[in-house]
């Protein structure tokens, strides 16, 4: 086994048993390694791989957030192999547009009302109001809003592949917007499309809300298809 692996199986184990759990320090160095019976510079490549996946965090100093911590973060796992088959033209956006109309199709059909924030959606969908807000910054604000509404599920698999989806695509998503015609004019149309979202979301109109938020992905995504080929 690679070193990675010897001492993922080791937190793995650790996690299930109770011994560890999220947000405890690992042991020193020195200790870990004699436990695991790696060398040093081994377990060193094996915390940094580790760390890129999210499953730990590492910090020089002195303080309680100091040294490696368990984050177990796996949408940053998730994030990073999305990117890497982006990258490689492995998935392209029409794959990325059908997998958030199942993934936020299914949230809607299975949501419950009383579990949405509906503060913070209010207050993201008010930001996104102001003209002078940056494209880059309506983005990150739209796909927290969608992030949001889809944690009303009950399922942490699917917020954790909505927020995966949202950073692999990021980049990709400002050069596809940038593209646009007239951007004030989009944002204007999408604000008015989140609006009603959400209130067929608090009305617990799941059917409606469902039709609303994919004819939403669909729109959005034809029309920056459109102007990414023109």
């Amino acid at each position: 086994m690679k070193a990675h692996e010897i001492v993922m199986d080791w937190v793995t184990a650790e996690l299930q048993s109770g011994q560890l759990s999220i947000g405890d320090h690992l042991p020193s160095e020195r200790a870990l390694a004699e436990t695991l019976g790696v060398s040093r510079s081994s377990l060193r490549e094996a915390l940094r791989v580790l760390e890129a996946l999210g499953t730990i965090t590492t910090s020089t100093g002195s303080g309680p957030r100091s040294g490696t911590i368990i984050n177990a973060a796996p949408s940053q796992a998730l994030s990073l192999s999305l990117t890497l088959q982006l990258a490689t033209s492995q998935v392209g956006h029409g794959d990325i547009y059908e997998t958030r109309q199942l993934l936020e199709g299914w949230s809607v059909q299975h949501s419950n009302p009383a579990q949405v924030e509906w503060e913070k959606a209010e207050a993201l969908l008010d930001a996104m109001d102001d003209p002078e807000l940056p494209l880059e910054e309506f983005l990150r604000k739209d796909a927290e809003f969608h992030i949001l509404l889809s944690k009303s599920a009950s399922n942490r698999l699917i917020s954790t592949l909505m927020d995966a989806l949202r950073i692999s695509i990021a980049e990709h998503t400002v050069t596809r917007a940038k593209a646009l015609p007239n951007w004030p004019e989009t944002a204007a149309r999408l604000q008015q499309q989140h609006r009603a979202i959400l209130a067929a979301y608090k009305a617990g109109e799941r059917s409606t809300a469902a039709e609303l938020i994919q004819r939403h992905i669909a729109g959005y995504y034809e029309e920056t298809a459109d102007a990414s080929a023109a």
